[in-house]
């Protein structure tokens, strides 16, 4: 049966920023889809493992802050995730930040917080992961979280549009090298979701009507409206799907 090929059953899943919004939903999706979970996040995810596990799943929970985190730091995380579940078969790339500030007055330290959360830890993290899913001979999968931005420029947010635009390089980068060795590594690039980085966006009623007038499907998404292609993603039904850029954006770029 095709939707066979949708479970992940017996897998494990390291997801990063999945205390709530975009992590928290594609958490919930791949434990709804049978993986384990593994949740990577500066301030902890109570939540999501409770939900989690109220599924029957096994969680591993890992406060980090990928900000301050060295790359020996990111690789002992990983490890952590084999040592507790045994194995680890999916990361979900997905934490991020955005600071806002005209680019006169851009603080170098917002600039360099952004770089290190939405790019360097996409590096680190992935390389780590990989090297497992090498030792561990069976392939794997990586997620990364790209964006809008990773199309267009935007509007006070250049750290953040420079990393999307990187994630997206960098996706296309790196399953050049490991796509041969059964590792898929592709993005989602979300357009406009109500999550807590667009607060202030859809508090500015100016700024959220422009928007708003620009999807066609007339609405910012939700977090529920990942999880289909994450799980996608995730599983053997996209084992054929290398260094895509897949847009859920309720239509924002084709308008």
């Amino acid at each position: 049966m095709i939707l066979d090929s949708f479970r992940l059953d017996g897998k494990v899943a390291l997801i990063t920023g999945a205390s709530r919004g975009l992590g928290q939903g594609a958490a919930l999706a791949l434990a709804e889809a049978g993986a384990d979970l593994a949740l990577l996040d500066r301030s902890g995810s109570e939540e999501t493992a409770e939900l989690a596990e109220a599924m029957g799943r096994r969680v591993h929970s890992i406060e980090l802050d990928l900000i301050a985190a060295s790359p020996e730091d990111m690789d002992a995380a990983v490890q952590s995730v084999v040592d507790a579940l045994g194995r680890v078969d999916i990361l979900c790339n997905n934490a991020g930040i955005i600071r806002r500030a005209p680019l006169l007055e851009h603080p170098a330290s917002d600039w360099d917080d952004v770089l290190a959360i939405n790019l360097d830890a996409v590096f680190h993290l992935s390389q780590a992961a990989s090297r497992r899913f090498v030792a561990q001979g069976d392939g794997g999968k990586i997620i990364n979280t790209a964006s809008m931005l990773s199309f267009q420029g935007g509007i006070l947010v250049p750290g953040y549009a420079a990393s999307k635009h990187a994630v997206a390089g960098v996706t296309k980068a790196f399953a050049n090298e490991l796509a041969a060795q059964n590792i898929n590594v592709n993005a989602i690039a979300p357009g406009y979701m109500a999550t807590d980085n667009t607060a202030q966006l859809r508090a500015d009623e100016a700024r959220q009507k422009a928007i708003l007038d620009r999807i066609p499907a007339a609405r910012w998404g939700t977090p529920a409206d990942l999880q289909g292609p994450y799980v996608f993603l995730a599983s053997p039904a996209s084992d054929y799907l290398n260094g895509a850029i897949i847009p859920v954006d309720g239509g924002w770029l084709v308008r």
